[in-house]
């Protein structure tokens, strides 16, 4: 979304761009904070939000704090106004715990190794 806004060439494709997210029911914005983002792309979250403020619902996924959101963008004014918006009423959900794919990862190690003893075991 954010390099598509980015990519916009003129304020009007900018704009018609803005409107799309903008105005789309629910938007799911996944795995925010695993890489940090230039001012720009953090100029262009807020337009977003801000577009989208109290008119229809934004789910936002991370593995930061929102007071760690300074390592996403660590040059944004506009990320604790960002921030601010996304909090006022919303739910905020925390998960603890293990990642479930390490949680797979583990079961598959688990069922192959007793895959490989049965092996052994008809083997001898």
């Amino acid at each position: 979304m954010l390099n598509e806004l980015l990519e916009c060439d003129g304020s009007a494709a900018r704009r018609a761009c803005l409107k799309k997210y903008c105005s789309i029911s629910l938007l799911v914005v996944d795995e925010l904070g695993y890489l940090s983002h230039d001012t720009r792309f953090a100029d262009l979250l807020y337009e977003v939000i801000s577009g989208r403020y109290e008119r229809h619902s934004t789910i936002v996924t991370t593995n930061k704090s929102f007071s760690d959101w300074k390592e996403i963008f660590p040059h944004a004014a506009c990320a604790v106004t960002l921030v601010d918006r996304l909090l006022h009423k919303s739910e905020s959900v925390l998960i603890k715990g293990k990642s479930y794919r390490e949680k797979e990862a583990l079961e598959r190690v688990t069922t192959k190794a007793k895959a490989r003893q049965q092996k052994r075991k008809k083997g001898t």
